[in-house]
């Protein structure tokens, strides 16, 4: 393969692997989600969780181990980003990674309960009582709804380091790549979700790996140009 022809072989087999390995996280994970949370229309109804209604049951654990499965590896694919950016500045860099593996430590303790309140949503459809879901989406949106703020907080952190260090060092990006970070991505998705919902309903329910699945594509595709040679492993 052609793909960064121009670094040390040891660290182009790291560059490489780590990559297509965060590129199967997102993949994985993505898969997952989207089989726990997609739900058609019903994704729009007002009322909190009542989309699980409409999931058919036997999609919750395929999707959850599915999600089980895939989450670890997106610490691997975060030292792509990693190898990358330390050439250019090995604190920005090292900051990349701390910051995506605590956004996906966190996102990977939501993410696991998703199947888990979607059983317990259609287990309470079959038996109705709205007092006892009431106290269960209180506990809920406490425990571990609240945990999506966190990342999306994370995230933005995590995406402001990113272009910082692609736009202020010498990394092996080009300067272009600034722009495919995981924040600015999401937006896309969502802005999506909102003027082409023909598409975007389908990206919403996964849209954190959706972009990290540009983002990790992109990657790997912009480390194919001439860049800055990578030090020796």
């Amino acid at each position: 393969m052609d793909f960064i022809v121009s670094y040390p072989v040891p660290y182009r087999k790291y560059l490489l692997l780590t990559g297509f390995i965060g590129l199967l996280a997102s993949i994985l994970v993505g898969a997952g989600e989207f089989l726990v949370h997609y739900a058609g229309g019903a994704m729009h109804d007002s009322v909190p969780y009542a989309f699980f209604q409409a999931v058919p049951a036997w999609r919750l654990p395929v999707g959850h181990y599915l999600m089980i499965a895939g989450l670890p590896l997106y610490f691997i694919g975060y030292m792509h980003l990693f190898l990358a950016l330390q050439p250019g500045s090995r604190p920005l860099a090292s900051g990349v990674f701390v910051l995506g593996v605590f956004s996906f430590a966190i996102g990977g303790i939501w993410v696991g309960s998703r199947a888990f309140m979607g059983s317990l949503v259609q287990i309470l459809q079959e038996h109705p009582d709205p007092s006892v879901l009431a106290l269960i989406i209180q506990s809920y949106d406490l425990l571990l709804e609240n945990l999506v703020q966190i990342l999306r907080v994370l995230v933005f952190a995590n995406s402001v380091v990113f272009a910082v260090a692609i736009l202020r060092s010498r990394t092996l990006y080009p300067r272009w790549m600034a722009l495919f970070n995981p924040i600015a991505l999401l937006l896309v998705v969502f802005l999506l979700f909102l003027k082409v919902p023909t598409i975007g309903d389908y990206l919403v329910p996964t849209a954190m790996n959706v972009a990290h699945f540009v983002m990790f594509s992109v990657s790997l595709l912009a480390l194919r140009q001439p860049t800055p040679e990578a030090p020796a492993a």
